[in-house]
């Protein structure tokens, strides 16, 4: 028989290289007998798959004191050693037959009492018979083989196996595969990925090459976790400007820091300003004139004037030095003609060597007259045209406006979607309404006594009152509604006085429209001074003074309005808010810090849509932080971008999130017609948490665009950036992390959670639309994607990984609860009699147990130092239940509101949530159930229990006054660290009368 100890994977492992990282491998002791994995280096969440073979005596019987001790070491490199991760020991009592077994988890344990160790191990533990495939070396001449020579015999034994690893796996990556690499190739790279698994007895080392055959086929064929392309790398791009030492440029090295976190590329601009004196054409003895702009096969054009002889046109074109495919610039003034070819008027010509070059921040190069040169270059002809010509950057001011030569193929209003372009978000405002009491409000039925209740509308947001609780014609109501409004303030104030005359009919009684440029911003909490207000009933409201319009109709309201400047209104997640400012400009503080943001680049970038029979993308960035919006330029027909652009940002608190998206723009104005209502294509984003970089270090990562799909989740490609957090002051930064997160006023008057949530949806709303007004836009789908609309609708997946998000932040406490556990029981004598001796310091010497606890969390940090992360967090697709997540739950999450999905699927969902919230109602009423027993002690519900427990307070009160506390405490202490012979496996008398006092659940139907 064989034993079979098959290690899967192990999760969130203790870091131990000092990089944030670790290279583990697993060894299994059983019986002597010690077997071991392979290494996967830097990965803290690995996957083995590797079967383990032991020889296992039957015959024999093993007690519950025998184990399997299976260890986690992290491989130490350059210098060899190994560091602990973790151990698991597995009784072989436990141990089923093949075909009973089952993939578990178990917990790491920790070797001694310091040792640090987090994360969980995947096994599969079961018993074989001999003749299983798996576990039956093939019969060899040589009982003990070398290791270089047991590599030589995998080769040549599994030639098989292996061609049929590589006929799958060519077949799932034929996409990716380079077109010139042959089946040697490949199978080459196979047999080099092959390991093997050793078993090690004292003095021999034996090879199992059919399992370890049988073991990568199995891999190929599951279809592997791709958890290794989710993790961030590190990148060494080339940052800062350097101008190198050649003709036309400027000698030696200058270095400026304006665009020092992005990789510098070169263009060359062109500036036409305008022309004189032109001449006019024969025909029409007038002109309609344009400039193009030529150098290799690139090509720009202005617009074109007619019938103006001085044209003005101020544009700019850049052309990348990369893609130079001439040594002269030509520069061509034509006449537009209606029919046939323009007409040519003359030319300038530039040698490319002789162009200067502009470093910022020197001042623009000005722009020169030049004469025309006839086409032939036979002499000069009239006219005069005026350039402006210089090489230099990304940094130029003309970079964000220019005609760019890779992107010569937009047309018409396409041009403008795909320039860089800065946006802020309009200032928001919170509009408090105190709807408080109406006056004279007659009814149209003079019969009846009306059911009076207000309706307030801000543009698309409408709120109503309560119906008066009294049926008067002078109703009271005193509630407060509060909307989102942005400046400048657009829309009106909207107030109707209704009767509900019937269930699904109210007649309008009275209505009002005021502008909010007439209400009072107030910054703090005092009250606002209230005003009545004419209501008409066919007209527009006036206030109570104007006389203007003489109506008989005299019912009035009381209102109290005010915009409120002393909160934030959200319009993001606030779990991802990126500011925390008031409104009002007043409240703000000074900054803290500058967050510079280079957007680089992206590789490996899956095509979006289809052109010519072809995949393609056209991506481009939007970055938001504060009320800042930033967006790149669009990058035409590649998968690899290379924007290099810079932005910076103001910090106000470091507890801030910076958000980076990447789309493909489908707006580049040469759409099919009737596809103009296409949406941008989301490809990823990215998040960035302030607080989690070091100041002043420059942080270049390559982050993995993940994006969840109704198929699952899929890595759309890798989005380059460089980052960097100056901080001014560091008092200011000690000052900041002492305050409260939002402004005070959240604090002293609080909206209600669902309140937050409706303003936040309308705050939302409101901004996608102001940006969507731009020019040119940013669309709704971008904004909406950016805030994170969706964040608070339901999904099973959010469900899950918020639900093991806890239990991950209580396997602290479970496991001191177990070390305490171990500790009473004595399962490690050395422990219990130090943490006994311990224990009697501290009795002794009280004054020392606050101290003791503040120098272990601070040297706890100190020593978590040495593993700190080294980089900023990015999606984790584990943690988020990505992987496992079930198709019909992404379904569900993917699904409109509400609901577009037939009858009987939404029943099946509707069980399964049932199902789900039974088990929270199980939970919540054992909760209840203890804090109601706990209140029944002393309520005489349970006379006896309550008599018994009165007596035992009187006598501990009388035996704990005349007895010191240290004495009790060391009696009690004891009492809970005795050894396990003197402890009874029945439950305690405490525990015994807890849980027979009564509880509620009796009265419950």
């Amino acid at each position: 028989m064989k034993l079979v100890v098959e290690v899967i994977d192990a999760h969130n492992l203790m870091p131990k290289d000092g990089e944030g990282s670790a290279s583990p491998f697993v060894e299994v002791d059983f019986e002597n007998q010690l077997s071991r994995t392979k290494t996967i280096q830097k990965n803290l969440n690995p996957i083995w798959k590797h079967k383990l073979l032991f020889d296992f005596d039957q015959s024999r019987r093993y007690h519950h004191h025998q184990f399997i001790e299976i260890s986690v070491y992290n491989e130490r490199k350059p210098i060899p050693g190994r560091n602990f991760l973790g151990k698991v020991r597995i009784p072989c009592s436990n141990i089923v037959k093949k075909g009973e077994e089952a993939y578990q988890r178990f917990p790491l344990e920790k070797k001694w009492f310091s040792s640090f160790v987090k994360g969980d191990i995947g096994l599969k533990v079961y018993i074989s018979p001999e003749s299983e495939p798996e576990s039956s070396p093939k019969p060899t001449t040589e009982p003990e083989l070398s290791v270089v020579n047991g590599h030589k015999a995998i080769t040549k034994e599994t030639d098989k196996e292996i061609s049929t690893v590589v006929i799958q796996t060519s077949t799932k990556s034929q996409d990716s595969a380079p077109p010139g690499e042959t089946k040697e190739d490949i199978k080459e790279s196979v047999e080099q990925r092959v390991e093997t698994t050793q078993h090690i007895y004292k003095h021999q080392v034996h090879q199992q090459p059919g399992q370890v055959t049988m073991q990568y086929t199995a891999n190929a064929q599951t279809n592997p976790s791709h958890q290794e392309d989710y993790e961030l790398k590190d990148t060494s791009p080339q940052l800062g400007e350097r101008w190198p030492n050649e003709r036309g440029w400027l000698g030696g090295e200058r270095l400026t820091s304006t665009y020092d976190l992005v990789e510098q590329t070169f263009h060359l601009y062109v500036r036409v300003v305008k022309a004189k004196d032109l001449p006019p054409s024969l025909i029409t003895a007038t002109c309609d004139p344009y400039v193009e702009v030529k150098l290799g096969n690139y090509k720009g054009r202005t617009k074109h004037f007619e019938k103006k002889m001085n044209p003005e046109w101020n544009q700019v074109f850049a052309f990348s030095k990369d893609r130079v495919q001439s040594s002269v610039l030509e520069v061509f003034v034509k006449d537009k003609e209606m029919v046939g070819r323009d007409e040519y008027l003359g030319k300038v010509v530039f040698d490319l060597n002789e162009i200067p070059t502009r470093v910022p921040p020197d001042s623009p190069l000005a722009p020169q007259w030049y004469r025309l040169e006839d086409r032939r270059g036979g002499g000069k002809v009239r006219g005069e045209i005026m350039l402006a010509v210089w090489m230099g950057t990304q940094a130029d001011e003309a970079f964000p406006e220019a005609w760019h030569s890779d992107a010569a193929l937009v047309q018409g209003e396409g041009v403008f979607s795909i320039r860089s372009k800065v946006y802020v978000s309009p200032k928001l405002w919170y509009l408090r309404v105190n709807v408080i009491e109406g006056q004279d409000i007659i009814p149209n039925d003079k019969s009846r006594l009306p059911e009076v209740f207000a309706k307030v509308q801000v543009g698309n947001q409408v709120l109503k009152t309560k119906i008066s609780p009294a049926r008067t014609m002078n109703p009271l109501w005193n509630e407060d509604l509060v909307f989102v409004a942005a400046e400048p303030f657009e829309e009106n104030l909207v107030l109707t006085v209704e009767d509900r005359v019937h269930l699904s009919r109210d007649d309008v009684l009275g209505r009002i429209s005021l502008p909010l440029t007439i209400f009072e911003k107030r910054l703090d909490h005092r009250p606002v001074h209230s005003r009545w207000f004419n209501l008409e009933k066919f007209g527009f409201g006036a206030l109570e003074g104007d006389r203007r319009k003489e109506v008989q109709f005299s019912s009035r309201i009381h209102l109290r309005v005010c915009l409120e400047g002393g909160y934030h209104v959200l319009d993001e997640s606030t779990m991802y808010i990126s500011d925390q400012r008031p409104t009002a400009r007043q409240l703000w503080k000074q900054p803290i810090g500058i967050l510079e943001v280079g957007i680089l680049g992206a590789q490996g970038l899956l095509p979006m849509k289809m052109k010519d029979g072809r995949g393609k993308t056209d991506a481009y960035c939007v970055a938001k932080y504060g009320q800042k919006w930033v967006r790149t330029r669009t990058i035409l027909e590649t998968f690899s971008p290379k924007w290099n652009e810079q932005y910076t940002w103001e910090v106000y608190d470091p507890c801030t999130v910076i958000t980076i998206g990447v789309f493909d723009n489908c707006h580049l104005g040469n759409e099919k017609p009737g596809t103009s209502s296409a949406r941008d294509s989301r490809i990823g984003k990215v998040r960035i948490r302030l607080s989690t970089l070091e100041a002043h270090r420059i942080y270049t990562h390559s982050y993995p665009l993940l994006v969840l799909h109704p198929s699952g989740v899929k890595k759309m490609g890798d989005l380059q950036l460089a980052v960097r957090f100056t901080t001014l002051s560091l008092a200011n930064m000690i000052y900041i992390y002492g305050h409260p997160l939002l402004p005070k006023m959240h604090y002293l008057h609080p909206f209600t959670v669902n309140q937050v949530d409706n303003l936040r949806y309308q705050a939302m709303n409101i901004v996608a639309v102001r940006l969507g007004r731009a020019e040119p836009p940013l669309r709704k789908e971008v904004v909406e994607y950016m805030l994170d609309v969706d964040s608070h609708m339901w999904s099973m997946r959010r469900s899950k990984a918020n639900f093991f998000r806890i239990m991950s932040l209580l396997s602290g406490m479970f496991s001191i609860s177990r070390w305490f556990g171990d500790v009473c029981n004595w399962k490690n004598p050395v422990t219990s009699v130090l943490v006994h001796v311990l224990f009697l310091i501290l009795i002794w010497y009280p004054e020392l147990i606050m101290p003791t606890l503040f120098l272990y969390m601070f040297l706890i940090g100190l020593w978590n130092y040495r593993v700190r992360p080294r980089h900023p967090p990015h999606m984790d697709t584990r943690l988020s239940w990505a992987e496992a997540v079930n198709p019909d739950e992404l379904d569900e999450e993917f699904d409109t509101f509400p609901t577009s999905r037939p009858n009987d699927i939404v029943q099946m969902r509707y069980d399964r949530i049932r199902s789900v919230a039974g088990r929270i109602q199980t939970v919540v009423g054992d909760i209840a159930t203890q804090g109601e027993r706990l209140q029944s002690v002393l309520s005489w519900r349970d006379p006896r229990a309550t008599s018994l427990f009165i007596m035992f307070c009187l006598c501990a009160a009388v035996v704990l006054y005349v007895t010191p506390f240290r004495v009790v405490a060391l009696v009690a202490g004891l009492y809970m660290l005795r050894h396990p012979r003197f402890r009874s496996k029945l439950p305690s008398v405490p525990s015994n009368f807890f849980k027979r006092l009564p509880a509620r659940t009796d009265s419950l139907l």
